[in-house]
C-alpha cells in the first residue's frame, strides 16, 4: 500500500469532490445512484458502472485517510 501514500493529497481530494457532485445540476449522479441503490432500483449495468465510477476517488481518499491515521505515531 505504499504506492497510495506516494500519490499526494490534492489530486486525490479534486477528484473526490469533482466527481463526487458531477453533474451539479440538477443532482449529482452519486447522489442518485446511492438514492436508487438504497431503495433497491439499481439494476442497469450502466448505473452500477456509473455508481463505482463516481464513488471510486471517495473510496481512495478514504483509503488514504484511514491509512494516515491508523500509522504508528512515530511514522508521522
Amino acid at each position: 500500500m505504499r504506492w497510495l501514500d506516494r500519490i499526494p493529497w490534492w489530486p486525490i481530494v479534486a477528484l473526490a469532490v469533482f466527481l463526487g457532485l458531477a453533474p451539479f445540476t440538477p443532482e449529482p449522479h452519486l447522489f442518485e445512484k446511492l438514492r436508487l441503490l438504497q431503495g433497491g432500483t439499481l439494476t442497469r449495468p450502466i448505473d452500477i458502472f456509473d455508481l463505482a465510477w463516481h464513488a471510486a476517488p471517495l473510496a481512495l481518499l478514504a483509503s488514504k485517510l484511514l491509512r494516515l491515521f491508523r500509522r504508528a505515531p512515530a511514522d508521522r
